[in-house]
This record gives structure tokens, C-alpha cells and sequence, in this order.
């Protein structure tokens, strides 16, 4: 009876046991996607970790550890592997920017050279598309795509909107207009959009969210230089959660369809240096609103953003992160959490 019992305890243990994590490592200098993505035999590229990733059972929480250096995507990389509620694709540098040996050098650098590769309502290029429920992307740079073909890019973007979980955290987006554009940073549609710590430069939009949006998050990011609008945003859901945000010197703070006026609340931000704030999109482009239903608690118009930005001796550590002296430096908006 003894016997019998400690064999069922085992068996037990061995069905309802958590599945344990699993990593796959990632190097664009000295990998090999012919390697097995171990620590000491690490894949070269990001759709080699991915086919890696989805070897592994649904239930198995997967890692891809990113090293320093610089990943050129020369067509989209599918993120697919089913996960659950419980276990999550994260795909994170391997140095994180609240490390205390972290550098700028070390945040890995995802930049597209593709030609068009979507024609999902129109030609446009992308970098990763996210087809899977859970997935999280943290402590990565993404820089615009130089290919002259390519009109419109979008670095992250989840075309399913039946799709629920995706953190955005500790990431750079930046872009150049003339050279190497983003036209959205995050395209996304479907439920659990949360981005966080995140850092939006020079790109066209930063956010554009359109269906099935719900349970979304923005906080404690920076948005400059939008030049159509630091967020597009479809039909209105709770919860909506828009706080400890600066967004500066862009052409709309918010775009939203037509003749809506949905209540949302925005709180403890900075919006500073506007040509307009909300706006609806149409046919037509971007007007402003002639309403408004949305609240207000601690957001400030007055004073300037003040950005530590590269200079004659190159890099700084807190690069595009509002300087001690800047206005909005009390949000604690930026990459860094701590």
C-alpha cells in the first residue's frame, strides 16, 4: 500500500509539474544557425531562434536571449510558437538597460533592409509579426528600414486581432524621415497591448491600435517627434490605461475615427510642444476634433522636454532619456525602470 501510494505521488508530480523555462541564445557576431542555440553554441540569427522556439512544447515558456550587436532582417520574421496564458515567447536582450554593466553598445540593433513583404490592405514591409498569443519583447532597439522600395514600415505589428498578449518593454524605436522611416513602430490589433519604459524618436506614429482593442497600457515611455500622431486608436474599450507618458513636439497627440468621443483618461503626463492634440483620421487625413470626452488628472502643457542626446563625445548611457533638468522628469518616463 506503501508502494502504491508513493508510485501515484510520483506520477503525480511528474504530470502537474511546471514545465520548465527554456533559452535559446542568439549572436549576430560569432553564431551559427547551423549551432543548437545553447549559451556556448549560440544561432546567428532571429529566424533561426524562432524555428528553434517552436520545437518546444506549447506549454514551455521560451527565451531568446539576444546579444549585443546588429540584426538585419532581410525579410519578416514570423513569430508563431503557440503559447499559453501561462507560458510566453520573450524575446529580451541579453543585457538589459537596468543592468548595472548595461551600455548602449549592448542593446541589440534590429534594422530591415527587406523589399515589401505584406500586402495585407496595402505594400508595406515589416520586421517582426507577432502570430501567436504571448509574446513579449524587451530591451531591443529597433532603427527604420533604408531599402528605397519601401514606403511604409512597421518594426513590430500583429495583423490577427483574435490574438491576446503582447508586452513592449525597454525598447527604442527610432527613425529618420529622410533616410530610413518607420511609419508606425507598433502596428497592432487584439486584446493585451501593453508597452512600457519604451522610447518612440523621430518615427511617423508610435502606436497604431485599430480593432479588437482591449485591455491596452502606455506608460512610462517617451514619444518625440511623431510627425502624424503619437497614437492612432480604433473603437474604444476599458480598460484603457494612458499614464506617466511625455509625448513632445509631434503633430497629434491622439487620432481617432470620426464623429466618436470616447471618455479616456489620461494621467500624470506631459504633453508639451503640440501642433494639435486630438484629431480624427478619415479619407481625407488627419482634422481636429471638434469635441472631446476624454479626462484629465495631473497632465501638465507647460515647459520643455529636455533630451540627453548624442553630442560631440558620442553616445551617453541615458541617450534620448529626459536630462535631470527637463520638464517631465518626475514621470519616470524612459527606458530605464530603476
Amino acid at each position: 500500500m506503501y508502494k502504491l501510494s508513493y508510485l501515484l505521488s510520483i506520477i503525480l508530480l511528474l504530470v502537474f509539474r511546471p514545465l520548465q523555462a527554456q533559452i535559446v541564445h542568439v549572436n549576430a557576431a560569432v553564431g551559427n544557425d547551423a549551432a543548437n542555440g545553447k549559451v556556448e553554441t549560440p544561432v546567428a540569427t532571429l529566424q533561426r531562434a524562432i524555428e528553434l522556439a517552436r520545437a518546444f512544447k506549447p506549454g514551455e515558456s521560451v527565451t531568446i536571449k539576444v546579444a549585443p550587436g546588429l540584426y538585419t532582417l532581410k525579410d519578416q520574421v514570423v513569430i508563431d510558437k503557440r503559447n499559453t496564458e501561462e507560458a510566453w515567447l520573450t524575446i529580451e536582450a541579453a543585457s538589459m538597460p537596468d543592468d548595472a554593466d548595461w551600455k548602449p553598445a549592448q542593446m541589440p540593433v534590429i534594422q530591415s533592409v527587406s523589399a515589401n513583404n505584406s500586402k495585407t490592405q496595402f505594400q508595406h514591409a515589416v520586421g517582426l509579426l507577432i502570430a501567436a498569443d504571448h509574446v513579449r519583447i524587451r530591451g531591443l532597439k529597433f532603427i527604420g528600414n533604408g531599402n528605397p522600395e519601401v514606403q511604409y514600415y512597421y518594426p513590430v505589428n500583429r495583423k490577427d486581432s483574435t490574438l491576446t498578449g503582447l508586452d513592449v518593454s525597454q525598447c527604442y524605436f527610432i527613425g529618420e524621415r529622410n533616410s530610413a522611416p518607420i511609419q508606425g513602430s507598433i502596428w497592432a490589433h487584439g486584446a493585451g497591448i501593453h508597452v512600457d519604459h519604451c522610447i518612440f524618436y523621430g518615427t511617423k506614429n508610435a502606436l497604431l491600435l485599430f480593432m479588437a482593442i482591449r485591455d491596452f497600457s502606455l506608460k512610462n515611455s517617451v514619444i518625440v517627434g511623431s510627425y502624424e500622431s503619437a497614437v492612432w486608436f480604433g473603437t474604444f474599450h476599458e480598460p484603457f490605461i494612458f499614464e506617466n507618458n511625455i509625448v513632445a513636439d509631434s503633430e497629434y497627440l491622439l487620432l481617432r475615427a470620426e464623429k466618436t468621443y470616447p471618455k479616456y483618461p489620461f494621467k500624470n503626463c506631459l504633453f508639451t510642444g503640440m501642433r494639435h492634440e486630438m484629431g480624427y483620421y478619415g479619407q481625407n487625413g488627419a482634422i481636429p476634433t471638434d469635441r472631446n470626452a476624454h479626462s484629465e488628472e495631473h497632465v501638465s502643457r507647460t515647459g520643455k522636454l529636455l533630451l540627453s542626446e548624442v553630442a560631440t563625445k558620442g553616445l551617453p548611457h541615458d541617450y534620448l532619456n529626459p536630462l535631470p533638468n527637463s520638464s517631465g522628469k518626475e514621470l519616470n518616463a524612459g527606458i530605464f525602470k530603476k
